[in-house]
């Protein structure tokens, strides 16, 4: 569990309290709690008792918490307090948009007790004349709730990675079953799953799904099966089907109509593309996007590959919202393998985030180079993830931004945009003469937050015009830019850069998710910034600045 989730149970303590016409101080107490272990030094977690005990404002009561989260991931009076709330009302606390205060005159004044009924309330125009509402309140409130209603039954692929594996180790174990494969939208890795499917060789019959009912976190609701809300879907075969419907159910039906793969009953996939005179094409790339021809000149070892990534770029430490401090960071990215790290730490515009003011920014400049000497064999660049401000600019002069080996931009702030508006920012970010990266295009939090919408041709062509690489954020709420722009991206000649946004040392391994996002896309190494060598990337540096 990271210092964030953990940190959040306190935060949705505080938010039930006031709910429920707590004092005032206490809800501030709790939520001051939130922000202190959101900012803790190092992993809470490992932390032992006498550990938490010399945490500035961490008192007794909240370190007993803390050791009934980490036992059970939650404590006492969260449950309680949860048990005596509407089940939607917790729900709707987990919406963008909707704090506490707000959800509170819903419940309390028009009696609506799930986010159903409140997109309807707003449909009905009931939200205008409540206090502290307004007509404005009411519109981006009905567009969050039906985001998040069209989520309902999704989840993320990143999040869910492990839990499916950990799954499919179970299935197999059932009696009768001879194999059993991940097919469908996860094996193509999507970055959102609607539905888990498997494809399996064995027996169909009462005594499987008796079986599959006894695995914890598996339900049943009339016809289908669910496993922590998410629908199951099983597809038995016969042995000498399986390649064939192996191929079929994890391929886009565009895809599968291009090809004209029908039924040719062969021993593998690979025969299968043999066969009607094609390449080899992986799982990730079977989703129609590109034609036979263009699937042709493709070399699979071409793809970028975890190995592929020599080194890390867009990092966070304590100097910002990190969890650990810059020395850690350096090491754990020297230990994972890679030649070079880019610290790039919140600028001062995200006050929110403790962002470096110009003072500590030279203070970290010389920590950077203090650790460059201390590690010869590995290489530390000094970057920033400078905030895009709402007319384009960058958040520090030109002789700040000059001074640093990598800037990356990104907007944070003010993200109720048009899509001209939108645009027009990114571009001015982009044509800034120190921008080298454009950070998470979009803004947007899968299954939480739309991004702001953006004409992507003309950032795109915008970064090409510039030679300006864009980040493929890794981190899998964001997976941003999406795989289907990377496309035209790498027809444009635009590099891309897999990006952790590691805020913390295990936030490196995101690099995972973002790896097959690429490769959905078609990524190869000579086309993926950080999988240069660094010389290559800092001539590349070089010859941008």
């Amino acid at each position: 569990m990271t210092n964030k989730q953990l940190a959040n149970k306190f935060s949705l303590y505080a938010n039930l309290m006031e709910l429920h016409g707590e004092s005032d101080f206490r809800v501030k107490s709790y939520q001051s709690t939130y922000r202190t272990i959101r900012n803790v030094e190092g992993t809470i977690v490992e932390k032992s008792a006498e550990a938490l005990a010399a945490i500035p404002r961490v008192g007794k009561s909240t370190i007993e918490k803390i050791e009934q989260i980490k036992a059970s991931g939650s404590f006492t009076e969260l449950d309680e307090i949860i048990s005596k709330t509407p089940i939607g009302i917790v729900e709707l606390l987990g919406i963008k948009g909707l704090g506490a205060k707000k959800i509170k005159a819903v419940w309390k004044e028009l009696e609506i007790t799930t986010p159903g009924e409140l997109l309807y309330a707003c449909k009905e125009n009931r939200l205008v004349d409540l206090k502290g509402f307004g007509e404005k309140t009411q519109i981006k409130i009905q567009e969050q709730l039906s985001y998040f209603l069209e989520s309902k039954g999704k989840v993320l692929y990143g999040h869910f990675e492990s839990k499916a594996i950990a799954l499919k180790e179970e299935l197999s174990a059932i009696q009768g079953i001879d194999r059993i494969e991940f097919t469908g939208e996860f094996r193509r890795k999507m970055p959102i799953i609607n539905c888990l499917q498997f494809l399996l060789i064995g027996e169909d019959n009462p005594d499987f799904y008796t079986a599959l009912g006894a695995i914890e976190g598996i339900e049943q609701k009339e016809d289908h099966y669910y496993y922590e809300s998410l629908q199951l879907d099983f597809l038995f075969v016969e042995e000498d089907a399986f390649a064939l419907e192996w191929l079929i159910s994890s391929s886009d039906e565009n895809f599968l109509q291009e090809y004209g793969i029908e039924d040719q009953m062969l021993a593998s996939e690979e025969e299968i593309f043999d066969d009607v005179g094609a390449a080899f094409v992986i799982p990730e790339m079977r989703d129609g996007r590109y034609t036979i021809d263009e699937l042709d000149e493709f070399n699979v070892d071409d793809l970028v590959e975890r190995k592929s990534l020599k080194g890390v770029v867009h990092n966070h430490s304590t100097y910002s919202d990190g969890t650990h401090t810059l020395e850690e960071m350096t090491l754990a990215a020297k230990n994972l393998g890679y030649e070079y790290m880019v610290i790039s730490d919140h600028s001062k515009a995200a006050f929110y985030a403790n962002g470096l003011d110009e003072s500590r920014l030279i203070t970290q400049a010389e920590e950077v180079k203090q650790l460059n000497l201390k590690y010869p064999d590995f290489k530390l660049f000094h970057g920033i993830e400078a905030d895009i401000l709402y007319d384009g600019r960058l958040d520090y002069n030109d002789e700040i931004v000059s001074s640093l080996d990598v800037v990356i931009a990104s907007i944070h702030s003010t993200l109720s945009m048009d899509i001209d508006k939108a645009t027009s920012r990114l571009i001015s970010a982009v044509e800034n003469p120190h921008t080298d990266i454009l950070g998470h295009p979009t803004g947007r939090l899968l299954l939480s937050r739309k991004g702001y919408p953006i004409d992507h041709a003309k950032v795109i062509d915008a970064c090409a015009a510039n030679g300006v690489a864009i980040e493929l954020n890794a981190n899998p709420y964001r997976l941003d830019l999406d795989w289907e722009w990377i496309i035209y991206a790498l027809q444009a000649g635009v590099y891309i850069s897999i990006n952790p946004d590691a805020h913390s040392i295990e936030g490196l391994e995101d690099v995972h998710y973002g790896i097959h996002t690429a490769r959905k896309a078609g990524l190869t190494v000579q086309e993926c910034l950080n999988a240069m060598n660094l010389a290559d990337f800092e001539a590349w540096l070089k010859e941008r600045n």
